[in-house]
Protein backbone atom coordinates (compact mmCIF):
# COMPACT_ATOMS: atom_id res chain seq x y z
CA UNK A 1 0.00 0.00 0.00
CA UNK A 2 1.50 3.09 -1.11
CA UNK A 3 0.70 6.74 0.51
CA UNK A 4 2.17 9.82 1.03
CA UNK A 5 2.84 11.77 4.67
CA UNK A 6 3.74 15.31 4.51
CA UNK A 7 5.59 18.20 7.29
CA UNK A 8 5.07 21.34 7.23
CA UNK A 9 8.05 23.80 8.15
CA UNK A 10 8.84 27.52 7.93
CA UNK A 11 11.49 29.83 7.02
CA UNK A 12 11.92 33.59 6.49
CA UNK A 13 14.37 34.99 3.97
CA UNK A 14 15.16 38.32 1.97
CA UNK A 15 15.94 37.96 -1.69
CA UNK A 16 16.47 39.75 -5.00
CA UNK A 17 15.35 38.19 -8.31
CA UNK A 18 17.97 39.90 -10.83
CA UNK A 19 20.26 38.33 -13.43
CA UNK A 20 23.84 40.00 -13.20
CA UNK A 21 24.44 39.65 -17.22
CA UNK A 22 21.60 41.60 -17.65
CA UNK A 23 20.82 45.26 -17.54
CA UNK A 24 19.14 47.28 -14.35
CA UNK A 25 16.59 48.39 -17.12
CA UNK A 26 15.77 44.83 -18.23
CA UNK A 27 15.84 43.28 -14.70
CA UNK A 28 13.43 46.32 -13.41
CA UNK A 29 10.97 45.01 -16.93
CA UNK A 30 11.03 41.59 -16.09
CA UNK A 31 11.39 41.08 -12.14
CA UNK A 32 9.99 44.77 -11.43
CA UNK A 33 9.44 45.69 -7.35
CA UNK A 34 11.65 41.74 -6.86
CA UNK A 35 14.37 43.31 -8.39
CA UNK A 36 14.75 46.34 -5.48
CA UNK A 37 18.59 46.35 -5.37
CA UNK A 38 18.12 46.44 -1.11
CA UNK A 39 16.43 42.97 -1.21
CA UNK A 40 12.80 42.00 0.20
CA UNK A 41 11.30 38.88 2.27
CA UNK A 42 9.10 36.59 2.34
CA UNK A 43 7.29 34.28 5.09
CA UNK A 44 8.10 30.83 3.26
CA UNK A 45 5.52 28.12 4.23
CA UNK A 46 6.86 24.56 3.29
CA UNK A 47 5.22 21.01 2.67
CA UNK A 48 7.04 18.21 2.36
CA UNK A 49 5.86 15.41 1.03
CA UNK A 50 7.27 11.55 1.08
CA UNK A 51 5.57 8.82 -0.83
CA UNK A 52 6.24 4.89 0.03
CA UNK A 53 4.87 1.36 1.12
CA UNK A 54 4.04 1.66 4.72
CA UNK A 55 6.66 -0.34 6.86
CA UNK A 56 4.94 -3.44 8.18
CA UNK A 57 6.50 -4.16 11.08
CA UNK A 58 6.32 -0.20 12.64
CA UNK A 59 3.41 0.37 10.84
CA UNK A 60 5.23 4.03 9.69
CA UNK A 61 6.13 5.45 6.15
CA UNK A 62 8.84 7.12 7.78
CA UNK A 63 9.60 7.98 11.65
CA UNK A 64 7.98 12.15 11.01
CA UNK A 65 10.76 13.01 13.54
CA UNK A 66 13.38 11.85 11.05
CA UNK A 67 11.88 14.24 8.60
CA UNK A 68 11.27 16.90 10.83
CA UNK A 69 15.39 16.87 11.46
CA UNK A 70 16.32 16.64 7.99
CA UNK A 71 14.20 19.15 7.11
CA UNK A 72 15.62 21.93 10.04
CA UNK A 73 19.46 20.92 9.30
CA UNK A 74 18.91 21.24 5.27
CA UNK A 75 16.59 23.88 4.91
CA UNK A 76 15.56 26.03 8.17
CA UNK A 77 18.93 26.09 9.71
CA UNK A 78 20.54 26.82 6.17
CA UNK A 79 17.61 29.50 4.71
CA UNK A 80 16.04 30.67 8.00
CA UNK A 81 16.66 34.55 8.51
CA UNK A 82 19.21 34.47 5.47
CA UNK A 83 19.70 36.63 2.31
CA UNK A 84 19.53 34.15 -0.18
CA UNK A 85 21.15 35.97 -2.71
CA UNK A 86 24.42 36.76 -0.31
CA UNK A 87 24.39 33.46 2.37
CA UNK A 88 22.91 30.58 0.67
CA UNK A 89 25.78 28.84 -1.83
CA UNK A 90 23.07 27.18 -4.08
CA UNK A 91 22.10 30.43 -5.07
CA UNK A 92 25.46 32.39 -5.62
CA UNK A 93 24.64 31.86 -9.97
CA UNK A 94 21.14 30.69 -9.28
CA UNK A 95 18.31 33.53 -9.43
CA UNK A 96 16.22 32.69 -6.07
CA UNK A 97 13.16 32.27 -7.67
CA UNK A 98 10.28 29.77 -5.50
CA UNK A 99 10.90 27.57 -8.18
CA UNK A 100 14.68 27.41 -7.87
CA UNK A 101 14.43 27.41 -4.28
CA UNK A 102 12.12 24.18 -4.47
CA UNK A 103 14.39 22.79 -6.63
CA UNK A 104 17.50 23.53 -4.46
CA UNK A 105 15.31 21.97 -1.46
CA UNK A 106 13.99 19.19 -3.18
CA UNK A 107 17.85 18.08 -3.86
CA UNK A 108 19.25 18.84 -0.92
CA UNK A 109 16.10 16.62 0.90
CA UNK A 110 17.14 13.52 -2.09
CA UNK A 111 20.24 13.34 -0.62
CA UNK A 112 19.43 12.65 2.21
CA UNK A 113 16.36 10.58 2.30
CA UNK A 114 15.98 6.55 0.86
CA UNK A 115 15.60 6.22 -2.39
CA UNK A 116 12.79 4.43 -1.98
CA UNK A 117 10.59 7.87 -1.05
CA UNK A 118 8.98 9.74 -3.35
CA UNK A 119 9.54 13.02 -2.61
CA UNK A 120 7.45 16.19 -3.10
CA UNK A 121 8.28 20.05 -2.68
CA UNK A 122 5.03 22.70 -1.64
CA UNK A 123 6.98 26.00 -1.38
CA UNK A 124 4.14 29.03 -0.69
CA UNK A 125 6.10 32.19 -1.18
CA UNK A 126 2.69 34.42 -0.38
CA UNK A 127 -0.30 32.57 0.89
CA UNK A 128 -1.23 33.25 -3.32
CA UNK A 129 1.54 32.10 -4.58
CA UNK A 130 3.16 28.71 -4.64
CA UNK A 131 5.25 26.52 -6.40
CA UNK A 132 4.63 21.88 -6.50
CA UNK A 133 8.02 20.28 -7.32
CA UNK A 134 8.24 16.43 -7.78
CA UNK A 135 11.90 15.71 -9.00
Amino acid sequence: MSLTVYRKAHFNAAHRLTRKDWSEEKNNAVFGKCNNPNFHGHNYELIVGLTGEIDKETGYLIDLKILKDIIKEEVEDSFDHKNLNIEVPEFKNLNPTMENIAIVIWNKLRKRIDNSFAISIKLFETPRNFVVYTG
